[in-house]
């Protein structure tokens, strides 16, 4: 065929003809007797069939060709390379990603869908993306800014994605890196190459316009006619600059019929004020308006006018919803491409459209530009491929089936996650949220029939939404989680969702702990607003019982469930706690039936087994093994085991538990953006304080100090292996509560690392807050900021704030009639000593920071004269208890685990109350407790992370089991952990 011999003509015959007997006895399931009765050797006689007879199949084969293409040499070379290959199968791609899209979108053929219609009946659609002000497109100063650890973007995405940054050099014709320097044109392409394997708006967009491409293959396909499709898609589009003037030219039609039938619009909600103030990101939104002539873009235009009324001289503000394109290129004009944007529709507002939630706002403003009966919403950080684009045309064509007793509204769709290839916190992630979108939606949608809508690529009915209060909700706070209100609003106006696997679209993850848990922490604020809104409410009384549990327990009941948990282990301490400190145990464990209870001890021990996150780990193994095997799920899950899966859960547990109860107490649920960059940099200890300090820090310290009580007071179990069952899941919870942050931090054991942190935490603790000083450099700013919920909490939330505070006042009464000076004791005035006790000492600390701030400077002799006569009064006081009443070192430590936790619950009491605190002028002092508290816990937390980091095999093994993704795919970790900067450093070293 290369060639192109006629004499060659019978040849070609006998190999298209062993071709048609491979694909007609090994590949197609319904065998045509015609078809193999004329192959050779017949069916069923050993004779061999003439040549004539052969060519009843070829009889009108154009060969040799007489007009050699570039598509049909194309054509040759591919068919050429199929044939003659030589590599195993399963090695072809090598590049992963390109494996698995192949992978899914042949399986995906055999999945049931409904036919395509041709393109011009095909149902129209529009997508819509919200962007407001993330990455457009990497400039080459972010792509070679290097962070703190001296690792630039485009270092992390070379050494994370070789093969592709090798195919790209090729590709442009470059040997290294420093050939694209300099060169404008091969910049650019350095840009979108990076940019395509971000999180960015370039990526969104090029995905997204897939879409178009796709419905103008297809409909050239649907027109063309045979010697058109002989030469080729790509002839008829390179000849389309010929052809066009020519409005009835093939090309021209099929761009047409794809234009009527797909519109994309991307609502930057900031575009106007990017134009003015930010040129980069405005100048990068034109290009891909320029790059691709049927995107659309959004945005709310603001405009200064003077007043009408002449006798006020003011400028009134006025709002306008526009819609612009790019100015197309001219035929006739000679000038290079005029880089502007023309106004489409301008639609003046009566005010300022963003009353709301951002993203729902946005939203809503935008959707009346969309057009079709579909409505597809993409987030800023998905993506898109070819191959499935293909399929939209029978996605849409569910609308007009009906799934159950009605036509759906919201058709679901599955996503890929595609940021969960490196780090182990990125899989972990990428596995539970996969679940979620298949195995889960699944059943959510059928049978259970309680899918809503989950922020992921639904495609709307838009006919059906616009006429029913559109796709958002957009009220303050209640809307935080603005996406499920679509479902729940669809569902209760009659609507019917349904979910589909055969077509997926890309997702970009949150990748480290921190993105993580703000996103977790979102979620749990949304559910929590959800609680208590009318949509939830009508959804209860108007579904049967069956849906409703259903809807209960995959919606808001799950974060209950999650806190129900969390309040278990504190109520099951607490009642240990009390059985140990009243007597009451002891009493049991001398009675028959209950010193020998092996079922109870079983029954308690066996919660061990529930609270260590195996369970989380359940429906991923599942949906892995129904996927690729069990096999395969199995490997899977005991790599999530070595690479401290539970850990991660758990940790997750104590993040929805927080938020969502302190949603459900207080109320104040905010949007928290989790950013989208590349996460493989070290969290400073500051940070993850700030992060953490009150969702799991504190709660973590006061069940260790349960845990500790327990073990100094109980007796029952101590010498049976279920005293060790039922207390291993606590010390586990309380271990990953507190450690979890520094064990998933990149770095976090690097001796010099923790040097750097302890020197910013000691900066960042004894600085002064005031106006304008943000909580990441002081303190008090951060101290403050954490109590702004108090503030809007009603009277109920702070009753309830109060009373749960009040049981360190209760622990404490527990614990000083155990002390050895007090066990003759029983009188209530023992109780009253000891708080005679802390009013003493938190007096004497007042003095000292009275005197500190006034005769440190002027009378540092006075000072020290005053510190000293405390610390000989507090020495005589401890040795006169030691020698006179026989107190014991055990009694020290009781004390300490006692009046710790009081001092803690007063400061909570005071946060609560804090207008009457401020009147009584008492702040500065609780501003100062509550200083000593905070060093106090961070002293706790950062010792043994500074002592394990003495030992370098610690950083080792952390590292690899960060990053065991990368290790096993040959990536150099270590080299991107490290940084460009080691190298440039002992280079440096070198020349001097």
């Amino acid at each position: 065929m290369q060639e192109n011999d006629p004499n060659k003509k019978d040849q070609l015959v006998i190999v298209l003809l062993d071709m048609l007997e491979v694909v007609t006895r090994d590949i197609m399931e319904d065998n045509v007797p015609s078809l193999i009765e004329s192959s050779h050797g017949g069916f069923g006689h050993e004779e061999m069939t003439s040549l004539s007879q052969h060519n009843q199949f070829f009889r009108i084969l154009k060969f040799p060709i007489t007009e050699e293409t570039e598509a049909w040499k194309e054509k040759i070379g591919r068919l050429h390379l199929l044939l003659t290959v030589k590599e195993s199968a399963m090695d072809v791609p090598t590049n992963l990603e390109a494996r698995r899209r192949i992978s899914f979108f042949s399986n995906s053929l055999f999945m049931d869908m409904p036919p395509a219609p041709k393109v011009r009946n095909m149902l129209s659609f529009s997508v819509l993306t919200p962007y407001y002000n993330e990455e457009v497109l990497f400039t080459m100063d972010s792509l070679e800014k290097p962070n703190e650890d001296g690792v630039s973007i485009l270092f992390y995405l070379q050494k994370i994605y070789p093969d592709e940054w090798e195919n790209f050099l090729e590709r442009v014709g470059c040997g290294n890196e420093e050939d694209l320097k300099g060169n404008a044109q091969l910049e650019e392409e350095l840009r979108l190459w990076a940019s395509y394997r971000g999180q960015t708006l370039t990526r969104t967009v090029r995905g997204m316009m897939y879409y178009r491409q796709a419905l103008e293959l297809q409909a050239f396909l649907d027109m063309a006619k045979d010697e058109v499709l002989l030469r080729g898609y790509k002839a008829a589009e390179s000849n389309n600059e010929e052809h066009i003037r020519n409005e009835s030219s093939l090309m021209q039609q099929c761009q047409a019929i794809s234009d009527m039938k797909f519109t994309y619009v991307v609502s930057c909600q900031q575009y106007g004020i990017q134009k003015r103030n930010e040129r980069d990101k405005a100048q990068d939104i034109l290009r891909l308006m320029i790059k691709y002539p049927s995107l659309r873009v959004a945005y709310i235009d603001e405009v200064e006018v003077t007043s009408a009324d002449k006798s006020k001289k003011q400028v009134d503000k006025v709002y306008y919803s526009t819609l612009v394109k790019a100015v197309p290129k001219s035929v006739d004009s000679s000038e290079p491409d005029q880089k502007l944007d023309q106004v489409i529709y301008r639609i003046k507002l009566p005010g300022p459209a963003l009353l709301g939630e951002g993203k729902p706002e946005n939203q809503n403003h935008a959707i009346i530009f969309t057009r079709g009966e579909g409505l597809q919403t993409i987030d800023m950080n998905q993506d898109n491929y070819m191959e499935e684009a293909f399929k939209v045309r029978n996605l849409l064509q569910e609308f007009l089936k009906k799934h159950g007793v009605r036509k759906p509204t919201i058709l679901g769709l599955r996503e890929h996650i595609f940021t969960g290839s490196v780090s182990s916190l990125a899989w972990f992630m990428s596995n539970q949220e996969n679940s979620f979108v298949t195995i889960g939606q699944r059943l959510l949608a059928n049978p259970l029939k309680v899918r809503f809508h989950y922020g992921h690529p639904d495609i709307f009915d838009r006919l059906f939404h616009l006429t029913r209060g559109g796709v958002s909700k957009a009220s303050k706070v209640i809307n935080l989680s603005e996406d499920i209100f679509a479902g729940f609003n669809s569902t209760l106006r009659g609507g019917n969702v349904t979910h589909h696997e055969y077509i997926q679209v890309g997702k970009g993850r949150d990748v480290g702990l921190n993105q993580i848990s703000m996103f977790e922490a979102k979620i749990a604020c949304g559910n929590g607003e959800q609680m208590i809104s009318r949509d939830v409410y009508r959804l209860g009384h108007r579904f049967d019982f069956f849906r409703m549990m259903s809807c209960y327990f995959t919606t808001v009941g799950f974060y209950f469930s999650t806190m129900l948990t969390s309040l278990m282990v504190y109520i099951f301490l607490y009642g240990r706690l009390y059985l140990v400190l009243s007597g009451l145990e002891d009493g049991l464990s001398n009675h028959s039936a209950i010193r020998n209870n092996k079922p109870l001890q079983v029954a308690l021990a066996s919660q061990s087994f529930v609270q260590i996150g195996l369970l989380m780990a359940l429906p991923m193994m599942m949906e892995i093994g129904l996927e690729r095997g069990f096999r395969t799920a199995l490997t899977d899950f005991v790599l999530m085991q070595l690479q401290l899966a539970p850990l991660f859960f758990t940790f997750s547990l104590g993040t929805r538990t927080h938020y969502f109860g302190r949603t459900l107490l207080h109320g104040g649920a905010e949007y928290k953006g989790t950013g989208r960059g590349f996460v493989v940099f070290h969290a400073k200890f500051a940070d993850n304080y700030r992060m953490y300090s009150r969702s799991h820090f504190v709660k973590g310290i006061e069940l260790m100090t349960l845990l500790l009580v327990y073990h100094m007071f109980g007796s029952s179990y101590k010498d049976v292996v279920a005293y060790v069952l039922i207390t291993m899941s606590i010390w586990f919870l309380v271990g990953t509560w507190l450690f979890s942050p520094f064990l998933f931090n990149p770095s976090g054991f690097e001796w010099q690392k923790i040097v750097d942190d302890w020197t910013d935490w000691n900066k960042w603790i004894h600085n002064h807050g005031g106006i304008g000083v943000p909580p990441a450099k002081s303190w008090e700013s951060w101290w403050e900021k954490e109590q702004l919920h108090l503030q809007h909490s009603g009277k109920r939330g702070i009753i309830i704030e109060i009373l749960l505070s009040l049981r360190f006042f209760i622990y404490q009464y527990g614990l000083v009639y155990h002390l050895t000076i007090t066990k003759r004791y029983k009188s209530i005035l023992v109780y009253g000593v000891s708080w005679l006790v802390i009013f003493l000492v938190l007096a004497v600390v007042k003095i000292v920071s009275v005197g500190r701030r006034r005769f440190s400077a002027d009378f540092q002799l006075l000072f020290r004269l005053i510190k000293g006569i405390v610390f000989i009064s507090f020495m005589t006081i401890l040795i006169a208890l030691i020698v006179v009443l026989h107190m014991t070192f055990r009694d020290l430590i009781v004390c300490l685990l006692a009046f710790m936790p009081t001092g803690w619950g007063m400061l909570l009491i005071a946060q609560a109350l804090k207008p009457w605190v401020e009147r009584a002028g008492i702040w500065g002092s609780v501003r100062t407790l509550g200083r000593g508290y905070e060093l106090t816990m961070g002293l706790l937390l950062f010792t043994p992370v500074a002592f394990l980091a003495w030992f370098p095999f610690v950083s080792e093994f952390q590292t690899r089991m960060l990053f065991n993704q990368a290790f096993s795919r040959g990536l150099q970790i270590s080299r991107i952990l490290g940084g460009p900067k080691k190298e440039k450093d002992t280079s440096k070293n070198t020349k001097d």
